[in-house]
């Protein structure tokens, strides 16, 4: 009877079986040091409670599990783009070409054939007219115009001219690759066969150059370190019959750090011979080409196209320029035909936009020439190697390409051979087509026509 009551009592009204009751869960449910067999009893309702660490290591499995999906805010959060202060410039524009001919200078009839014919110029820039009658009388030069404006012709016919009538003299320049084309092609049908020039710069074999220098040459170009070398090394290399020294592109050489070569120049050619006829050309007159100048020239004439130009200001313009204050403008003259343009990119758009530059003006707009620089050869090194890859790979059967072997990326800086270094030089200047990218060994000194653009 018991027993059945406690049945019956057990029991639902409806006769299902009871319904066990639910636990609440108590704070020390998963007390530290609870035992196994507390958490059980606590933990024996229906729907057991997960640990939070094992909620989180099962969390973190389910996200392995899906597949992944690359994110990017490559487009999103970019800084603000400050303004930037710039100084007040007066931008010049030198008038580059006159109408007076070589003709009228008195020079050799060999070599204004040669200009005429091999170089193919008949009139001269402004510098050149300015600047070659003061060489052939013998005086000091400091010249200032812009880069492009013809400053090689200028010393380089009176040069010639002066040579063409003496005994084997010596003279010194630094951009070296430039000016020996020049003398090449100015000495091209041989009029005057005992001017032999010579180059020295670095990269090349010193013992072919030493052996170069043994034989006799007239015209003597290099570059500021490896003329040291020699000067250091070589017993062969001497001075006493120099008639003439000029430096090419001063403000350059100064820029990169060859003050120190330039004293060593200048003191081994007063050592030996100290009447001579000097001449510095620069794009800009700098302190530090001031200061060469005091060093290197004696009595010179200074020859500045952009300060011939400021001196006669249009009517319109002289209340304005006598206003303000012209001690405290920055002047300087560029390329009547050069559009420049600047642009704020943020760090991280810097690739991305330079890529979608290269494809815009190289590709669809069928705008083939362009010198990138860079800052240094590793750079350079990286984005070629990135660029080739990314934008010059040949179509593959089921991938489109961006293009079809059309962009060619060449590559010029310090580190390469100077064997390489020529003929890349060498293969950009006679193509139609191409990207150069390039440290600032290209930046001066060397004649690339046809660029459409020039990125920085």
């Amino acid at each position: 009877k018991q027993s059945g009551a406690l049945k019956r009592k057990l029991q639902s009204p409806h006769g299902n079986p009871p319904v066990k009751r639910k636990r609440k869960l108590s704070i020390n449910t998963f007390r530290k040091g609870a035992t196994e067999a507390d958490r059980r009893e606590e933990g024996s309702s229906s729907q057991k409670p997960v640990p939070k660490k094992q909620f989180t290591d099962k969390q973190n499995e389910s996200q392995k599990n899906k597949p992944f999906i690359k994110t990017s805010s490559l487009f999103k959060n970019n800084p603000d783009i400050p303004e930037i202060h710039r100084k007040e410039v007066q931008q010049l524009q030198e008038n580059v070409f006159t109408t007076d001919c070589f003709s009228q200078l008195d020079l050799h009839p060999h070599l204004i054939s040669t200009i005429n014919t091999v170089l193919n110029i008949c009139s001269m820039t402004s510098v050149q007219k300015q600047t070659i009658p003061v060489l052939l009388q013998g005086r000091d030069a400091l010249v200032r115009s812009q880069t492009g404006s013809g400053k090689t012709l200028a010393y380089g016919i009176p040069l010639v001219q002066c040579l063409q009538g003496m005994e084997s003299k010596i003279q010194v320049s630094p951009t070296a690759l430039n000016i020996f084309a020049f003398d090449t092609k100015i000495n091209k049908n041989k009029p005057f066969t005992w001017i032999v020039p010579g180059v020295l710069m670095g990269g090349e074999k010193r013992k072919s150059e030493k052996a170069r220098l043994r034989k006799g040459i007239n015209i003597l170009i290099s570059t500021p370190g490896r003329l040291v070398d020699h000067i250091k090394s070589t017993e062969c290399i001497h001075f006493h019959r120099t008639q003439w020294l000029i430096i090419d592109e001063a403000d350059r050489i100064l820029d990169l750090g060859f003050e120190k070569d330039v004293a060593v120049i200048l003191n081994a050619l007063n050592a030996e011979r100290e009447t001579r006829q000097n001449v510095l050309l620069s794009a800009t007159l700098t302190e530090g080409v001031t200061r060469l100048a005091d060093i290197s020239l004696n009595d010179p004439v200074s020859i500045s196209i952009a300060d011939e130009i400021q001196k006669v200001p249009e009517p319109a313009d002289r209340e304005a320029s006598s206003s303000s204050n012209c001690m405290e403008q920055e002047n300087f003259a560029v390329p009547e035909t050069l559009q420049q343009y600047v642009m704020m990119v943020p760090s991280k758009l810097r690739l991305v936009t330079l890529a979608a530059f290269i494809l815009q003006k190289c590709k669809f707009e069928k705008r083939h020439k362009m010198i990138i620089f860079f800052s240094s050869c590793e750079q350079v090194e990286f984005y070629h190697e990135l660029l080739v890859k990314v934008l010059s790979e040949s179509e593959q059967p089921g991938h489109s390409s961006l293009s079809s072997g059309s962009l060619r990326f060449l590559r010029l800086h310090g580190d390469m051979e100077q064997e390489e270094r020529t003929e890349v030089f060498q293969e950009f200047l006679k193509s139609k087509t191409g990207i150069l990218l390039c440290t600032d060994v290209a930046a001066r000194g060397l004649d690339l026509p046809q660029v459409t653009w020039i990125v920085q």
